[in-house]
């Protein structure tokens, strides 16, 4: 290396570190610029005093979801505030009815209500008169809903905004509901499904060409100029593109500029970024891994027993010695499966209208049950 190609003890290629960050807000984000205009015809009838529009969000993850409903809430926010008041709420970190009240409450009178002494009927009372003076519709997001599928608290949540007008006559409310599977609506009870009636919005993976263009971006935003190469940005995008989560890209960025600070290095080099991908391997199928529930997870585990390539149909039989479930449901589990691009399906031309598919793992299986979280093997009918 030569000596100019040394960083100084007070020098980094870091333009901006921020941009590499999960919650970091791109000011251009064109390439969701379709949905956004979509979920914005679901805001505009609140903008005329009328019912917004409910939303089902869906898209695999790191598919630009969250980000593009913050951008279209922040520009709601800017220009329609006397019109709409627009809640986010992660229920990854906020799972119970109470807490996800409690953040619209924040966000009506800047800040949460007492986590104790407060009954609930109190908090939702308020924040409905609230909107019925204010005369604003709200209209509520709520990320990754799955969490709330858990003793059906999602149908309770659902129930309570959607049907808030009964009670306080001329109340406007809406959900946005966001998700990364494309069936749920079993899991709502009937009196909650029927008013729900949401307009779907798909956001599907990006392509190779648009991962490249975000990371390079990414790369523009945060290193100083010739940091890094077209190139190297490339290597990451084929890593990026296969594992199908773009936050891996945007954090092996970061990753591979640290590598090369740690070196004094005023340049990203490739043996920065093998070292980046390989320490991001087993990190980045175990998020995936975290997010299935207990069938999903229970599938998986059993396909990596099976390791081979095997059809669907096959697969559904030997499954369901060990495990009853219908076909319904098990096709429902495989399609979440491909859809996080854990397995691969390939028609085999043969069965009913050539229907028949192939299933076949995508990762090694010893890595996939290494990275699965550990069954619960609870005692049954344990009394004490």
């Amino acid at each position: 290396m030569e000596l100019n190609d040394i960083l100084l003890h007070d020098e980094t290629i870091f333009k901006d570190m921020s941009v590499f960050n999960s919650d970091f807000l791109p000011e251009n984000f064109k390439l969701r610029q379709p949905q956004m205009e979509e979920m914005a015809l679901s805001l505009r009838p609140a903008l005329q005093k009328g019912k917004p529009i409910n939303d089902i969000i869906l898209g695999p993850p790191a598919t630009g979801k969250t980000t593009a409903i913050k951008k279209l809430f922040e520009m709601a926010e800017y220009d329609c505030s006397d019109d709409i008041i627009c809640v986010y709420v992660n229920c990854q970190l906020h799972s119970t009815k109470f807490d996800i009240f409690s953040q619209i409450y924040k966000k009506l009178f800047g800040h949460r209500p007492p986590e104790t002494g407060v009954p609930y009927a109190r908090i939702y009372n308020k924040i409905m008169t609230e909107l019925y003076d204010s005369d604003k519709a709200l209209i509520v997001a709520l990320d990754d809903i799955n969490h709330l599928f858990q003793g059906n608290i999602i149908s309770k949540v659902f129930y309570d905004i959607l049907r808030a007008h009964e009670s306080f006559e001329g109340v406007r409310t809406g959900i946005f509901a966001v998700l990364s599977d494309v069936d749920f609506r079993f899991v709502l009870d009937k009196n909650v499904g029927s008013i729900f009636n949401a307009t779907e919005v798909n956001f599907n993976p990006y392509t190779y060409d648009e991962t490249f263009k975000i990371l390079k971006e990414r790369a523009i935003m945060g290193f100083y100029p010739n940091v890094i190469s077209d190139e190297l940005i490339e290597k990451i995008t084929d890593y990026t593109y296969e594992c199908g989560d773009l936050r891996l890209g945007i954090d092996l960025l970061r990753i591979s500029g640290n590598n090369a600070e740690v070196k004094a290095s005023r340049m990203i080099h490739e043996d920065d970024v093998d070292k980046a991908i390989q320490s991001s391997k087993s990190m980045s199928l175990k998020y995936i891994l975290d997010s299935l529930n207990e069938k999903e997870q229970d599938l998986l585990r059993f396909i990596t027993r099976v390791n081979k390539e095997i059809t669907s149909g096959d697969l559904f039989k030997e499954y369901n010695r060990e495990n009853k479930i219908s076909y319904a449901t098990y096709n429902r589990l495989i399609n979440k499966l491909e859809f996080l691009r854990l397995i691969d399906t390939r028609y085999t031309g043969t069965g009913n209208k050539g229907n028949s598919r192939f299933v076949i793992l995508r990762f090694d299986a010893k890595e996939v049950r290494d990275n699965l979280p550990k069954k619960n093997l609870g005692l049954k009918n344990n009394f004490l």
